[in-house]
């Protein structure tokens, strides 16, 4: 059975087979509960330590941005609004003179700025200001202290993961070329990972190996012919189709979440650069033991536990994969923005048969699903915890699953402790 269905039923009828690599997905089209792409600019400003990410918006794209990363209040964010006023909606000021000031007064406060994304919102995209030409415009009277770029943020027909897509392929089109044989790891990790990856790839015998997005933005690392690129994120549909037109070949993989993730990603590095296996198993061995042994801290926890996810983030069907395989717990349902079945091929052939896979959302129906499953754990986002923690369901916010290291051998305990947390707490307020 292939495409799409609209009973689920039909669907959890079709779990007999092996993995979910030709299960059939329920789509659904109606209201949704999920974040706008201006949230990926708290974890991307983290990681381009010289961008500066200004939203074209409204004080309500403000609020939230402000909202979203209040965790770093006592530093200088390297992120600001330019608001949109009423008079700039009424068309009685020029926004593109505005929109220059703004930008020139922020230069001249923050001359570290070295790279400067002008970020669209729902509200720039209402009054059809063309940021890509603006970019280009203050990017030649910035240069070559400054360069700027645009990309768009707008949650109208987006999730918020595909704020960091649209900033990446945003990226790729600025890279430099080349034709060396390089890796590239594409997706955003924190600083203490990407060392992680580096060592392991060096031990691999992989030297020449880049990272986007870099630390700075004087480190793009160049893209031609000869790249092969592994996506560490799920949700980067866009920047790979940027960098593939480029010339650049993607290394299909599972992602690095988990021991058994990690390694069959290492691995598909590894074959496509004619690596042998024994080196591999020689590079990672203790590593993957040492996750391994974290993990089995968790698993007496979550083993046997049902867990349904609500779609957010777009790491659902990789989570799912890995909690099923490597902790014991069953998937009830998958739910995921989208599914993108090239990039998640060597996923859903590794999830195990069971769980209803949906694409897309229609809350209500599925808030009606997951009541009607009462599972012991339920990952959603924020404006749906707070409602089923009331109702006695267990929960997990997706968003931190973003905001927290969690690739990779180090952090697979780590990872594990995330979905353990909500259900020892349960524990102890239950004493």
């Amino acid at each position: 059975m292939n495409g799409a269905l609209h009973e689920v039923g039909a669907v959890q009828e079709a779990g007999h087979a092996a993995g979910c690599a030709d299960a059939p997905v329920l789509r659904q089209r109606g209201q949704r509960e999920v974040f706008c792409g201006l949230t990926g600019i708290v974890w991307l400003h983290r990681k381009i330590q010289d961008a500066f990410f200004l939203v074209v918006g409204s004080r309500t794209c403000a609020h939230l941005i402000q909202s979203a990363a209040g965790v770093m209040i006592f530093a200088e964010p390297r992120f600001a609004t330019a608001i949109i006023e009423e008079r700039d909606l009424a068309g009685l000021a020029d926004a593109n003179d505005e929109l220059d000031s703004v930008v020139g007064r922020l230069i001249a406060r923050r001359p570290e700025i070295k790279l400067l994304f002008l970020v669209g919102s729902c509200p720039s995209e209402v009054i059809k200001l063309d940021l890509s030409r603006a970019a280009q415009r203050l990017s030649r009277s910035l240069a070559p202290a400054v360069r700027v770029l645009s990309y768009s943020g707008s949650g109208i027909e987006t999730t918020f993961t595909q704020g960091e897509d649209a900033c990446l392929a945003a990226l790729v089109a600025d890279l430099p070329t080349t034709r060396a044989r390089r890796l590239l790891v594409v997706g955003a990790l924190a600083d203490v990972v990407e060392d992680q990856f580096r060592r392991l790839f060096a031990a691999i015998g992989i030297a020449d190996v880049d990272f986007l997005p870099p630390r700075r933005a004087a480190d793009l690392p160049a893209v031609g012919a000869g790249t092969m690129f592994l996506l560490a994120q799920p949700f980067l549909a866009d920047t790979a189709r940027a960098l593939e037109s480029r010339g650049a070949t993607r290394i299909a993989a599972p992602f690095p979440l988990g021991a058994e993730g990690t390694t069959l990603w290492l691995r598909a590095a590894a074959e496509a650069f004619g690596i042998a296996p024994a080196r591999l198993r020689e590079a990672t061995g203790i590593a993957e033991h040492r996750a391994r042994t974290a993990l089995a801290r968790h698993k007496a926890m979550l083993a046997g536990k049902r867990i349904f996810f609500f779609p957010d983030s777009q790491l659902e069907v990789p989570l799912a994969r890995f909690l099923a395989r490597e902790l014991g717990m069953r998937p009830v349902e998958v739910g995921t923005p989208y599914l993108h079945r090239a990039h998640l091929a060597e996923e859903l052939a590794l999830l195990p048969a069971g769980p209803l896979l949906s694409e897309g959302q229609d809350v209500d129906r599925q808030l009606d699903r997951c009541r009607a499953a009462r599972p012991d754990l339920t990952v959603c986002g924020l404006g749906l915890a707070n409602p089923l923690e009331a109702e006695g369901l267990a929960t997990k916010w997706s968003i931190e699953l973003l905001f927290t290291p969690i690739q990779g051998y180090e952090q697979a305990g780590d990872l594990a402790d995330l979905f353990a947390r909500p259900l020892v707490r349960r524990l102890k307020l239950a004493v």
